[in-house]
C-alpha cells in the first residue's frame, strides 16, 4: 500500500531527548526530581526545536509554536487548571476535604481505603468520560486520605489517577474512544467489549495491590473522625453535575460558588477570605498552565521538524504479519503519546496509519481501536510530564515523577495489552457472520 506520510526525520525528536535528559537525568543524578523544574526543561527543549530546521525562517517557527500553544484544547486545559485550583483551595478552606476524608474513613474498612478510592474513580471516570475531571475532583480527597492515614501521598494520588485512566480508556463518551472508533471504523460497543476484556484483569489486580498497600494504615485511623455532611455537598454536586454531562467549566465554577457559600455560612471565612483562598488556588496552578502552553507549542515544532512523521514511517516499515501489525500499532501509539503527551492527539495522529496496518494484515477494526486507546491511555498515565500526573502532583504538592512508581494500573494495562497480542485474546463470535472471529 502506498504510504501516506513522509519519512520525516529522526533529528526532529531531538528536543524530546533533550527534555528527557534534563528532567529525568538531573533527577537521577541529584536524587531530587525537583532539581530541574519541568517548565525550564521544556523551554530549553523548545529553544532547541526552534534552532533546528534552517529551511524554515525564525518567524515561521515562532508562528508554528504560537499556533500549537494557543490550540483551543490547550487553552481550555489551562482554564480548567485554574478553576480546579480555586475549587480545591476554597473547598479545603471551608473544611470540605477534611469532612469528605473523615466520612470515607468512617464508612470504609481501613484496608480498603485506597482500593475503594480506585474503584470509585473507575466508575466516575467511566461515567464522565474524562480523566482530568475525575482527577480534579478526587485528587484532593486522595491527599486528605494520605494526611489522615500516613499512606504516601504519591500512592494515594496514583490510586486516583489510575482509576481516572480506566474510564478515560473505556467510557463511551471519552474523546479517546470517539477518536479511536472513528479512525478505525468500528462501533463503540464492539470496541468497549474488546477493550474491557483486556484491561479488566489489570483493574482487579490493581485493586488487590492497593488493598494490600493500605493494610498498614488501619491503626492510624482506628479512632472515629468527625465530619459534616453539609461540607461534603460541593464534592457530591461537582461529581453529580459532571456525571450528567454538564460542561466542566460550569461544574468547577459552580463548585467554587457552592463551597464559598457554605464556608461563609458556617463561618470558615468571609468574602475576602473566600477571594483570597480562590486566588491562592489559582496561583498554585499557574505553573501547570504554562507547562501545558509550552508543550502545545513544542509538539507543533516537533511535527514541523519531521519527528512525528519519522516515528510513523519507521514503525510502518518494520511491520510484518498480523501479530507484528498489532505490535506495530501498539509501539507507534506508545511512541507518539510519549512525544505529544496527549492521548487524544496521539490517536488522531496515529489512527489513519493504524487503520492502514489493520487492513494490510487483516486485523479486526475493534481490535485496532482497542489497541490505540489502551496504549495511548496507559502511557498518558505514566509519563511524568502528561497533564494527568502534572495536575495530580500540583494538587499534592509533590513531583510528578514520585507518583509514577505507584502507577500500577497503567503498567498492568500495558502488560495485559502485550499478552493479548501474544496470545491472540480475547476471542469473540462475530454477530454478523455468526462465526468465531479469532483476533491474533
Amino acid at each position: 500500500m502506498e504510504k501516506k506520510a513522509s519519512k520525516g526525520s529522526a533529528l526532529g525528536l531531538l528536543p524530546l531527548l533533550v527534555f528527557l535528559i534534563l528532567f529525568i537525568g538531573s533527577g537521577i543524578i541529584t536524587k531530587d526530581f525537583y532539581a530541574m523544574p519541568v517548565l525550564v526543561a521544556f523551554v530549553i527543549a523548545t529553544v532547541v526545536a526552534i534552532g533546528m530546521n534552517t529551511k524554515v525562517s525564525l518567524d515561521e517557527k515562532v508562528e508554528v509554536f504560537c499556533k500549537g500553544a494557543s490550540d483551543p484544547n490547550i487553552i481550555l486545559m489551562c482554564i480548567i487548571f485554574v478553576l480546579a485550583g480555586a475549587f480545591g483551595a476554597v473547598s479545603k478552606a471551608m473544611g470540605g476535604v477534611e469532612s469528605t476524608v473523615n466520612f470515607g474513613l468512617t464508612i470504609l474498612p481501613q484496608n480498603l481505603l485506597l482500593a475503594g478510592t480506585f474503584v470509585i474513580c473507575c466508575f466516575i471516570s467511566l461515567s464522565m468520560g474524562t480523566s482530568m475531571g475525575t482527577i480534579v475532583a478526587l485528587a484532593p480527597i486522595g491527599v486528605g486520605i494520605s494526611e489522615q492515614t500516613g499512606i504516601p501521598v504519591a500512592l494515594a494520588l496514583a490510586a486516583v489517577v489510575g482509576g481516572a485512566m480506566f474510564g478515560d480508556n473505556l467510557s463511551m463518551i471519552s474523546d479517546t474512544t470517539i477518536a479511536a472508533t472513528r479512525t478505525q471504523g468500528c462501533g463503540m460497543k464492539d470496541k468497549f467489549k474488546m477493550n474491557f476484556m483486556i484491561v479488566l484483569p489489570a483493574a482487579v489486580i490493581t485493586a488487590a495491590i492497593l488493598a494490600f498497600s493500605a493494610g498498614g494504615a488501619a491503626n492510624a485511623v482506628s479512632q472515629p473522625h468527625p465530619y459534616s455532611l453539609v461540607k461534603i455537598i460541593p464534592y457530591v454536586a461537582v461529581l453529580g453535575a459532571a456525571l450528567m454531562g454538564v460542561n466542566v467549566l460550569a461544574v468547577l465554577t459552580g463548585g467554587v460558588v457552592l463551597s464559598g457559600a457554605i464556608g461563609i455560612m458556617n463561618g470558615s471565612f468571609g468574602i475576602m477570605g473566600l477571594l483570597q483562598a480562590a486566588a491562592q488556588g489559582m496561583q498554585g496552578m499557574e505553573d501547570l498552565a504554562m507547562i501545558a502552553i509550552v508543550i502545545g507549542g513544542l509538539v507543533e515544532l516537533i511535527k514541523l521538524n519531521g519527528g512525528i512523521d519519522f516515528l510513523i514511517s519507521f514503525i510502518h516499515g518494520k511491520v510484518s504479519g498480523r501479530r507484528g501489525g498489532e505490535f506495530g500499532i501498539a509501539i507507534l501509539t506508545s511512541l507518539v503519546d510519549i512525544c505529544t503527551a496527549n492521548n487524544t492527539i496521539t490517536i488522531v495522529m496515529a489512527g489513519p496509519l493504524a487503520k492502514d496496518i489493520a487492513q494490510d494484515y487483516d486485523i479486526d477494526p475493534k481490535r485496532s481501536a482497542s489497541l490505540l486507546d489502551i496504549f495511548s491511555s496507559s502511557w498518558q498515565g505514566i509519563i511524568p510530564y502528561g497533564a494527568q500526573l502534572l495536575v495530580a502532583s500540583g494538587i499534592g504538592g509533590i513531583a510528578s515523577f514520585e507518583i509514577v512508581k505507584y502507577m500500577y494500573y497503567p503498567f498492568l494495562t500495558i502488560a495485559m495489552g502485550v499478552l493479548a497480542i501474544v496470545f491472540g485474546i480475547p476471542q469473540f463470535k462475530d454477530s454478523e457472520k455468526g462465526s468465531e472471529s479469532k483476533i491474533a
